[in-house]
């Protein structure tokens, strides 16, 4: 019998939930470094799309994804609400543009169903589960397969520049 290579296992714990379009995603708190308003962002010649560029944190070049154009969702105006997450992502810190940050909320694993598969030309790999919490469902995310390897590589170069 072959081994299979299975995804991560989605364990219970805290998550930072926030918006994008009218559903509520997470990401383990526990990869969230801070959470900081929308600032100038330098743009970075030939990039995908999604990079949107570097901000300056402290004296730290942070590259910034704006997950609303990764996930192919039409982009909107920044209001008041939109911000940045600071991710740790491979021992990297990403900024990920968000439309707003809603609470840290405990899931439990009976609250998390897996994510449905929904045919062979769709990858939900990144999709760690489904968490069932106060009659929402909450999309959790593995940060780390939302940001394929090769978006890592562009992003830590521009770390490194």
């Amino acid at each position: 019998m072959e081994a299979v290579a299975t995804k991560k296992e989605v364990t219970e714990g805290k998550f930072l939930t926030f918006i994008l379009g009218s559903e509520v995603y997470g990401i383990e708190i526990l990869k969230v470094r801070e959470i900081i308003k929308l600032m100038d962002i330098t743009a970075v010649p030939r990039t995908p799309d999604y990079l949107k560029g570097v901000i300056n944190l402290r004296g730290k070049v942070i590259p910034i994804v704006d997950l609303r154009s990764k996930f192919s969702m039409p982009e909107i105006e920044h209001t008041q609400e939109t911000c940045i997450i600071v991710a740790e992502v491979n021992q990297t810190s990403i900024g990920i543009i968000v439309d707003s940050v809603s609470e840290v909320s405990n899931i439990n694993s009976e609250e998390i169903e897996e994510a449905p598969h929904l045919g062979q030309d769709i990858d939900t790999d990144f999709i760690l589960g489904l968490g069932k919490t106060k009659e929402r469902i909450v999309i959790l995310l593995d940060i780390e397969l939302v940001l394929s390897s090769e978006d890592l590589e562009t992003v830590g170069q521009l770390a490194k520049e």
